[in-house]
Order: C-alpha cells, then structure tokens, then sequence
C-alpha cells in the first residue's frame, strides 16, 4: 500500500467494519482504530452560507442538501461527514496530501479495489469521468457489494487540486442510497477546491515554497550542518550575491596584511540579532569557537575554518580557545592563517562561519526552533512536518528584504503539481518532467530556468577497504560502469557524464581530459590481474547509501546491476535513514562503496581536489592518500598566479582520475520553474541567500 493511503486505510476499515454489520440500519458514527480523535478545523457554518462547510486550511467548500446534517470528522485527514435525513446514508470527506504521481482514475481504482477488497461479491455499476461544479475534473466509482445483511452500494468521488487529494466516500443500503440520488449528486457537485489558505498571510505578501524536515538536530546548527544552512536565518562576515561576487554582510570591510595572512575584519555598527542586541567581534570569537569546540563533533569545521591559526588545536581538544583570534574592539576583528590563501574569504561564506548567539544556543537542545539569527528573515513558527514561516527583519544590517514572507509548504507533495496549481512559486523540475516542460509548445516552458550546476555525482572507494585498496579493482569498477546509459536509464538523459571531478562550469576544468571509458572487456582483465585475481576471490562488498528499509533507489540498483553484469561481482546495498547518513559516513560506519556527491560552496577547484582527497581531510571518506597529489595541492593553496593555480589544479585531477580514489558519475542539469511574478531571480550553481534579492510583481 502506498504511504498517502496508509492513514485512509485506517479510516475506512472502522467504517466498512460497520457497514458489513449494519447494512440495513443506521449507522452509528466511530473512531478509526489507532487513529486520534481531533477537533475538526471547517470554519463554522454561522460563517458561511446555509449547509455549507468549508475549510480554508485544506481548501475545500461543500454544501450539504436540505434535511441533512453534519458533524466533525474523525481527524485532521477526515474534515467532515454528512448524514441523510434518517442517517441511513452517511458521506465522509477525505483529504490527505498527494505524494506520487498518479491521476484521479488510477486512484479511484486503487481506493475501490483496496475497500471493497473484504466483500466476497462486488459489481462495479458506474466507473466513469465526473464533473465538479467548480470545473475540476474528478473520478467516480460506483461499487454494489452483496452481504449478508443486504445490498450495500458505495460512491468513490476522487478530485485532485494541486498537492491535495480529495475523496468523498458514500455509502448505504442500496435502496437508501438510490432513495437520496439526487441528493448525493447535490453533495458531490458542489464540492468546490481552491488553494488553502496561508496561515493568515496575504498570498501576494509571501513567497510560497515546498521542502523537506530533518529529524537530525545537527542540520539546522550552522557548526554542524552538512547542507548549504539557514541563510534565511543566519549569516556571516560576507557571502555571495546573484552573480556570485564576494560581497560584505557583517563585515563591512576588511583589510589584509602584505603577506597575506593577517585579516582585520571591520564589523557592520547596525548588525543586530534579531532580538536588537548588536553584533560584535566576541560573538563571531564565541561561534568560531564553539564549532571548533571537540563537544560540538563538527565535520566541517576544518574544511573551512581549519586555515585559521589555533583552529586545528581546538578541535583536537589541546586549546581553550583559537589563538588566531583577536577582538580589537567590539567592532573589530583580527584573523591569522597559517599561509597566504587566496580563497579563505571564500571559504567563509559556508555556514560553519556564521554567527550564533551565545544566550540563544545555550538555553535548551532544541534552540535552534527558535533561533536568534542575524540574517534576513526571522523563524516566526514551525509546524513539524507542516511548515516553517519566516518574517523579514524589519532592521537587517542590508536593509529589509521586500517580500515580507517566506512560507516553507513542508512534505506537501509533489513539486511540479504544487507549481501548476499555484501553491507554490518555485519548483525544481524532476529529470521525468524535463522534456515536457522544454516542449515549446508548453505552457511551462516560458517559465523553465536551467543552468549546468557546480555538483558532482560520485561512488567513493574505500581505499581502506578490500579489495578497493588495489588501484586496479577501483579501475576495473570504473570501466565497468557506463555513465551515458546509466543517465539515460535513471536520469532520463538529464546530465553530463562525468570525465573527472571538476564540474564543465568551475574554473579549472580541463576540457581535454579523457577520463575512464566505458570498457568492460578491459575491466574484467584488470579485475583478473589484481591481487584478488578475478570474482571469486573479492571479499564481500558492501555499497552504503541513504534509504529506507532493504530496497535500491533506481540509482543504486542501476550501478549495481551494470557491475554485476561486467564484471560477475556480487554486491550487497546497506541503507542508512537519510536524516543519520552523514552522521555514521563521518563515523565510519559504511562498507567499501558510498553512494556521494559535492556541489561547490565556492568557485574554486580547491573546494573539491583539497577537500575531497587531501590526505587526512575529514571529507574524504574513502581515506584516500598520494603524497604526490599533496604535493600538488600545498602549491596550489598558496601559488597566487591564476593561471599556474589552474594548471596544478588540473595535474592533481588527472592524478585522481588515474589512481581512481572514487568513481565519477555525472553532472547535474539543474531546471527550475520561477512563476512569472517572483522579479530578480537567478538560478545560482551556489546556494546564496537568494530571497532577499527577489520581489513580488503583479499577478
């Protein structure tokens, strides 16, 4: 059964247990078993016209017939029930958000089949198109079950508006049901579905968007976040703007000593929290510290702080505080690094480098549910698994953003259906949706943005690990896999297959370099030359990746059929539940083969040669380690020549390629749908506090 019918099932075997029972008689109302009694949220019919009830939350209005009555549903997901003169026949409304791509005939189907499964004897009278009287196309199935009681006959009306799924489920003895006919045609067509409302906000103040929730703390503290952070939220001494320039935010200035080690940072005098009090030098002194603090267990905060002097000896527990910190004054700041790096300001646009408010991190575990931040947008409410809220910040440092608000719909169903029916403002395009939203000929496609992202999709080889720790398996595994087939298959031709590491659009990518080509043959003689000596002699493999439960996504069963197939090996995927993945990859705690990928924080290829596969580099979960690719990498780091960087940049990548530390996949194409009102936005291959750059034109 699939997930969005899992609460209807529970609903629907309390009442059908009735009706088997009861089919004769009236039908005396009930809870679900396992599912709450709520209060229901329709507005009041004193509101509304006689017989009515809607509900602005869900978006529905429906008028009931005249000697009919009503009453509250059993729960959230059952708003309303209706009931004949003489309760002989009763209409329950549905609605549940709609989480896969079906239609409004497939699903009539499916809840009718799964219902009417308990009957012995059901005959399908009416399965056909219905018509709302708003216009919305809808599904009905009419179904006659014989029992022993008598016959009972049921209605399935299935409506579909935008990202929410309606049913209104009737029923009764048959000769009841067809007494109220023309009633029961009233009900049905006068349901009416519009967009829910926005939790009291005016739909032209807020920028509507759809996303997920972590149940993982650590994503939502800047120090430990795996993802591009809250920039909504927080901030820090400087970020990237639309056309990815370096530019100022607490920081109003900075100075750089001749060497190029010493930084004096010069802080915004009108840089507030959002509770008013002023931002200063300690409060950067005091988030620095604590993400380098060995209690706060953050993977990130040597990628990107680790240049700092004293950094490296906070994290390992050896000092109290960063040496290469100094508050000159309250608007003052003093940074140290170890060498003259020409990318550090860069690397403080990541959020392990905002700025955290002592009182607030301090005050419980669950702080961060209602951070104090100093970025552009306030955190005003946050319904877990429902939505998240923000509010501009009338006295943000840069001047207050010109959208008042930003609605976050969280799991509210599927992005391009929320785009169509005008739920939300902006909606990433699925690879399955890229062809029809091109097509000239679509209406979409006037609004469709694409752009080659920074990312790479990658398989890291534990090195480590049997049999990975053979250069020549890892060669094998690469020349096994066919990277325009697999993008073909999975990704429906949407992507770049990837020659190296360095996406086509980061400086520093080498438009001549070959890479691995799809060779089996050539794979399976490097298998027989390793050490292992072919198949049989591999120890067993492991491929860790995020999921659930002990199915492959389409991806990892793509990757793990074709090596298969080439090269006779056997591999077992282990899932780990996406909200610990990190976490336990950090940890460890994954076999020889980990599904990953890398999206710049920055425009510069030392975020992803450095970073990746430096020896010893938290992020190189495949413990990859080549004195000569260090070598390379140390005089990259410092070498101020553009053009020389570039070059010993793409040395150290033909290295990587060669010795085969991971499998290189692709390149993302990333589409977006913008709606036509949402002015001055940029599809940015780097996550940038993008909202406050953006206003709302007319409709």
């Amino acid at each position: 059964m699939r997930p969005q019918n899992r609460v209807l099932a529970l609903l629907l075997a309390a009442v059908f247990l009735l009706l088997a029972c009861q089919v004769t008689g009236q039908v005396t109302p009930t809870s679900a078993p396992g599912a709450p009694l709520e209060t229901s949220a329709v507005t009041p019919t004193a509101t509304l016209p006689p017989n009515t009830v809607a509900d602005p939350e869900l978006g529905f209005t429906i008028t009931y017939p005249r000697g009919w009555t009503t009453r509250p549903g059993e729960n959230a997901n059952n708003p309303a029930v209706f009931l004949s003169p003489d309760q002989s026949v009763q209409a329950f409304l549905y609605s549940f958000p709609l989480t896969s791509d079906t239609t409004v005939e497939a699903e009539a189907r499916l809840i009718e089949s799964e219902v009417m499964a308990d009957f012995d004897t059901v005959e399908i009278l009416r399965d056909e198109p219905f018509l709302l009287n708003d216009g919305n196309q809808a599904w009905q199935i009419v179904a006659l079950a014989q029992t022993d009681q008598g016959a009972l006959k049921v209605s399935f009306l299935v409506a579909f508006f935008g990202a929410r799924e309606f049913l209104l489920l009737t029923f009764g003895p048959s000769q009841a049901f067809d007494r109220y006919a023309n009633d029961i045609l009233a009900l049905q067509t006068s349901l009416r579905l519009e967009l829910p409302s926005l939790y009291n906000i005016p739909r032209d103040q807020a920028l509507v968007l759809s996303g997920g929730e972590s149940t993982n703390p650590r994503e939502y503290d800047p120090a430990t976040t795996h993802s591009a952070g809250d920039k909504l939220v927080f901030s820090g001494l400087v970020s990237f703007d639309p056309n990815l320039n370096l530019v100022p935010e607490l920081a109003e200035s900075w100075e750089i000593s001749p060497d190029g080690t010493v930084y004096t940072f010069h802080l915004r005098r009108n840089a507030r929290f959002h509770d008013g009090r002023p931002v200063t030098a300690r409060d950067v002194v005091y988030s620095w510290e604590r993400a380098a603090d060995p209690a706060t267990d953050s993977d990130t905060v040597l990628t990107y702080l680790g240049d700092i002097v004293g950094v490296e000896e906070r994290v390992n527990g050896q000092a109290d505080h960063i040496s290469g910190l100094r508050v000159i004054d309250d608007y003052t700041l003093e940074v140290t690094i170890k060498a003259p790096l020409p990318y550090f300001l860069m690397k403080l646009t990541y959020p392990t480098a905002f700025v955290v408010d002592e009182a607030n991190v301090t005050s419980g575990p669950e702080w961060y549910r209602t951070p104090n931040g100093t970025g552009p947008y306030r955190l005003i409410r946050w319904d877990s698994f429902e939505v998240m809220i923000y509010e501009r910040n009338p006295d943000f440092y840069l001047g207050p953003p010109a959208i008042p608000y930003v609605v976050v719909q969280l799991y509210s169903g599927v992005g391009i259906r929320l785009y169509e029916a005008g739920e939300i403002d902006i909606a990433s395009v699925s690879p399955y949706d890229v062809a029809r939203v091109t097509d000239p000929n679509e209406r979409l496609s006037a609004e469709v943005r694409s752009s080659v992202s920074l990312c790479t999709t990658y398989v890291v080889f534990d090195v480590e690990q049997p049999p990975f720790d053979d250069a020549r398996v890892r060669q094998a595994f690469t020349l096994a896999f066919d990277r325009q087939r697999f993008i073909d298959v999975v990704y429906n031709g949407v992507g770049v297959p990837a020659r190296g590491l360095y996406p086509p659009a980061l400086p520093g990518h080498d438009v001549n370099l070959q890479g691995w080509p799809y060779d089996p043959a050539a794979a399976r003689r490097l298998l027989a030359e390793s050490r292992y000596g072919g198949p049989a002699g591999l120890p067993p493999i492991v491929f860790t990746t995020a999921g659930y439960g002990s199915d492959s996504s389409p991806a990892v069963a793509a990757m793990v059929q074709m090596w298969e197939q080439n090269l006779g090996v056997s591999i077992t995927v282990e899932n780990i539940e996406p909200n610990l993945y990190y976490d336990l990859i950090y940890s460890g705690q994954h076999g020889q083969l980990i599904s990953s990928g890398w999206c710049a924080d920055y425009p510069d290829p030392e975020n992803f040669a450095d970073v990746l596969f430096r020896t010893g580099a938290p992020q190189n979960l495949g413990h990859y380690s080549n004195p000569a690719l260090d070598a390379l990498l140390d005089e990259a780091r410092v070498e101020r020549d553009v053009n020389r960087r570039m070059q010993l940049y793409q040395q150290a990548e033909r290295i990587l390629v060669e010795e085969a530390p991971a499998l290189f996949i692709m390149h993302d194409i990333d589409y977006v749908l913008v709606k036509p009102y949402v002015e001055g936005f940029v599809l940015t291959p780097i996550d940038i506090p993008l909202e406050r750059y953006l206003f709302l034109g007319e409709r």
